[in-house]
């Protein structure tokens, strides 16, 4: 870390006096700026929006929001922000709290000098490696078709859709736990639920109420890294970003196909990849998410109606040009006592089935019950194997996609 480039931090404690005690600690290392003082939960999220500090010391215990739920909205709209939590209580159960919701570190009150700086010092690093990252992610757009645009074209991440002709094949349950497995290798994934009547996804990932693909839609035209952030979603067990349907059927009609591409677009600036969680009916803005798309899941079922809408699927896809390549085709619920293999059915319909996703009702429905996809807790099983083979195979399929093409997005 460059010398000059000093570590902002903001203390957080309801007791002026220690607040007092942790500024008065912190103003002999040249390295450390203290840029703020906040009294409780709140105060902290409103003075971190403004002061744009690389860490906060933030007290556990306070009045109005504890720290621990102050931590994870500060996360949610300031990502690099690194937090140090103090508590008098030294439990393990509530550091593991405080790590679950983004905290850095836990130190128990009164820490030692030494101890805190360090603490700071750490965590420091880390802010200024995540601002610089969001920095190259977030450039300056250079006015289309000059020469800088040109010579520096913005970052594009993948996108992924996941699409059944048929309804109850389990598209949501691929789209978020998929997302998961790309999130492994501490990629930036933003989850979309692109069923705006009816979907599940906020469901899936217990975050029902919250911010929706609306927020971002209405305002397509004038998105900013700003915006993005603070409308976003963290699902705080995997650490994936997402977008949820509105809150009710009849507000579908507001999204149009244009503004959800430009919205799509705009994201492939940010994430490394982008997993959108689709209807069955192929609304306009549905087929503009096929249409985006560097791949598409197709999932079908062991079941004669799904198998045939499969067919008739692909057959489409022939007809306005979404090149087969593009088609990973999946079946979901693979019961090895039914005649109906993936083989067959790959053979059948001219294309090779990608992956079978075995049935577990037990652990696929629990994971849904509990809002926390079983990529997260539960990769031993053979279903989140087949799954992280599958990612395996999307990663594979991208690479050999841009080879083809001889750039680093893949065009359709």
């Amino acid at each position: 870390m460059p010398a000059q480039e000093k570590i902002r931090v903001l203390i957080v404690d309801d007791i002026a006096e220690t607040r007092e005690n942790i500024r008065r600690m912190l103003q002999f290392d040249a390295a450390i700026e203290v840029v703020g003082a906040a009294r409780t939960g709140r105060e902290a999220i409103e003075q971190a929006q403004q002061n744009k500090p690389d860490v906060i010391i933030m007290d556990i215990n306070m009045p109005d929001m504890d720290g621990i739920t102050a931590t994870q909205e500060v996360k949610r709209k300031l990502p690099y922000v690194q937090v140090v939590i103090l508590s008098v209580q030294g439990d393990p159960s509530y550091m593991r709290r405080a790590m679950l919701a983004g905290a850095r570190d836990f130190l128990t009150k009164p820490p030692m000098i030494d101890e805190l700086t360090d603490a700071i010092r750490r965590a420091g690093v880390l802010a200024h490696e995540e601002r610089k990252k969001a920095a190259q992610a977030f450039p300056a757009a250079p006015v289309e078709g000059s020469p800088a645009a040109a010579a520096h074209p913005a970052f594009q991440g993948r996108v992924i859709a996941v699409y059944s002709p048929k309804g109850g094949t389990g598209c949501t349950t691929i789209a978020t736990n998929l997302a998961v497995a790309l999130k492994a290798d501490d990629n930036q994934v933003a989850l979309i639920d692109a069923n705006l009547q009816y979907g599940d996804v906020a469901v899936f990932l217990n975050e029902q109420g919250k911010n929706t693909v609306l927020d971002l839609t209405l305002r397509a035209d004038e998105l900013d890294p700003e915006i993005v952030q603070e409308v976003m979603v963290t699902h705080r067990p995997s650490g994936i970003d997402i977008l949820a349907a509105p809150p009710r059927p009849e507000m579908a009609d507001k999204v149009s196909a244009e503004q959800f591409s430009k919205l799509i677009e705009y994201l492939r600036r940010i994430y490394a990849y982008i997993v959108i969680d689709t209807a069955t009916f192929l609304t306009d803005v549905v087929q503009s998410a096929l249409d985006i798309s560097d791949l598409i899941i197709l999932v079908t079922t062991q079941d004669i109606p799904s198998i045939k809408n499969a067919n008739l699927f692909l057959s489409l896809a022939d007809a306005v040009g979404w090149k087969r390549d593009r088609i990973l085709f999946v079946m979901n619920r693979y019961d090895k006592k039914i005649a109906i293999t993936p083989e067959r059915v790959g053979e059948s319909l001219r294309q090779p089935m990608a992956a079978a996703i075995p049935l577990d009702e037990k652990i696929v429905g629990g994971a849904v019950n509990r809002g926390i996809p079983f990529m997260v807790d539960n990769k031993a099983q053979p279903v989140a194997k087949t799954i992280q083979s599958l990612t395996d195979t999307i990663r594979e399929r991208i690479i050999k996609l841009e080879s083809s093409d001889g750039a680093a997005v893949v065009k359709k």
